[in-house]
């Protein structure tokens, strides 16, 4: 199979790239000499090459997995032990263990339509 100067032309329209007239030669040239490779590709047995190559492929060795687990829930007075900051700024409030934030401004409107 071989690229002529009408297929660069039209493979460019498709992609909205503009090629200069004097640039169609070399992406003629260049085109077919990939296109040439591939045919030599095509052509090399490769049958059972990729099932060789999981064979001979044995992954990251794992580390065990030891130590103490890490306990997610926590009491509140151990994350956030004073209800006002250093600076006296009020904390926002805890329901269950999360942080309560106001929404923003911007989302005020977002919650009434759904």
């Amino acid at each position: 199979m071989a690229v002529s100067r009408d297929d660069v032309r039209h493979i460019a329209g498709l992609a909205r790239v503009g090629v200069p007239d004097e640039k169609l030669d070399t992406l003629v040239t260049e085109l077919n000499g990939i296109l040439g490779h591939m045919e030599v590709l095509q052509k090399v047995q490769s049958a059972g090459a990729a099932a060789e190559a999981d064979a001979l492929r044995t992954g990251m060795p794992l580390r065990a997995d030891e130590g103490p687990s890490v306990k997610l829930e926590r009491p509140i007075a151990e994350i956030a032990p004073a209800t006002r900051s250093l600076d006296g700024a009020p904390m926002p409030a805890v329901v269950d263990g999360f942080f309560l934030v106001p929404r923003l401004a911007t989302h005020e409107d977002a919650g009434d339509e759904s």
